[in-house]
């Protein structure tokens, strides 16, 4: 074991290593930077260091997400699910197309049925526009699908591509511009809302036609780096920047101000379709996600299954990877996320230790060729 005289060095090294890592070095050049000028370090990837794995069910439909209203005698149904692996990226654009139906309405009064991202974003959306708003849920943060999320900013795994229609594709751009617009609002750290640097590890030379291509004013910064221009083991790197979105800090942020502005939670299941429309409220938001299945019959709906595994945190890493032979990892406040699964139609919630082993040991072999001269 280290004696006490090597822990007591190390200790004293501490802060002037942390400093070390935000200054110049001699043998750091620019490709050791982002665009923006941040040092690009190293994630420190072992068994070790994990602290935990969890799994979550993404709603998908292979048509899109669901945003229209449907009458029920005297009660109107404004339907908010569906987002796949965007739920976070287009709460507040879904909410934003959902709140403009409610208005067409006389009333304002209304039940948002779901607490994530999708359910809070459309009550608060309501609230400010005047609305007497109650949330029924199953769940509560943390215990929501929205809590699972990485959170990055990016509408990805939202739908088929051989599925998208002119119409969906309208819905889904209106979506994406409002959600893109809404977020930037929320920068800072009371909404755990960042902008941070994408690197995509790209298996060949990009063609044009990735979506980053398509809707490349929502992700600035955005070009191709030479071999020279950054620090990975790769040939293709595309650099972009995006948003970060830390649930555990959104999520009871958005409770906070849904609580300060007067809204009332009423922890709450529904098994059946005749339960909810008994409700006093005459408006009521699905916002129940993989919960539609059963009480909307909606058999397109299905689970993507996501498996993650958190390792410790280390705040001088702050960028995001995408596309490591299908893997991701996102730096959080709360743990390094490390992802890489999408398991169609799966619904068990139960962590897979293949997935783990093939996630952690990917993520090490990457990070372990990655030039970080501050390291040595």
């Amino acid at each position: 074991m280290p004696s006490r005289r090597a822990f007591l060095q190390s200790a004293a090294a501490l802060p002037l290593l942390s400093r070390c890592a935000t200054m110049p070095s001699a043998a750091a050049s620019a490709r050791n930077y982002s665009p923006s000028g941040l040092p690009l370090r190293r994630v420190m990837v072992a068994d070790e260091r994990v602290i935990r794995t969890v799994a979550g069910l993404r709603p998908f439909r292979p048509k899109g997400f669901v945003v229209k209203a449907q009458p029920f005698g005297d009660k109107l149904v404004i339907h908010n699910y569906g987002h796949g692996g965007g739920g976070i990226t287009l709460s507040w654009g879904t909410a934003h197309l959902a709140m403009e139906l409610a208005m067409e309405s006389r009333h304002k009064r209304c039940a948002v049925l779901g607490c994530g991202a999708v359910g809070l974003a459309t009550a608060r959306l309501m609230q400010d526009r005047g609305w007497d708003v109650t949330i029924y849920a199953k769940d509560l943060p943390p215990n929501t699908t929205s809590n699972i999320a990485g959170g990055q900013w990016s509408p990805t795994s939202v739908y088929d591509d051989e599925e998208l229609t002119p119409a969906f594709k309208a819905q889904f751009e209106s979506a994406m511009r409002h959600a893109y617009r809404y977020y930037q609002n929320l920068v800072g750290p009371r909404y755990g809302v960042r902008w941070i640097s994408n690197y995509t590890i790209q298996p060949q030379a990009p063609d044009g036609q990735a979506f980053t291509d398509e809707y490349v004013a929502m992700y600035p910064q955005h070009r191709d780096l030479k071999p020279n221009e950054h620090p990975f083991d790769a040939q293709y790197v595309r650099h972009y920047s995006t948003m970060l979105i830390e649930p555990a800090v959104y999520l009871p942020a958005m409770m906070e101000d849904f609580y300060t502005a007067g809204g009332t939670i009423n922890v709450r299941e529904f098994h059946h379709q005749n339960e909810l429309l008994s409700m006093d409220e005459p408006v009521i938001f699905n916002c129940t996600g993989l919960g539609a299945r059963e009480l909307f019959a909606d058999r397109e709906l299905m689970p993507i299954k996501g498996q993650l595994s958190f390792i410790l945190p280390q705040r001088e890493v702050d960028y995001i990877i995408l596309g490591n032979r299908g893997l991701y990892m996102f730096p959080r406040s709360d743990g390094i996320l490390l992802g890489g699964t999408f398991e169609r139609n799966e619904w068990s919630l139960t962590p897979d230790p293949v997935a783990t082993r093939r996630i952690i040991d990917g993520h090490r072999a990457f990070f372990a060729t990655m030039d970080d001269p501050w390291a040595k």
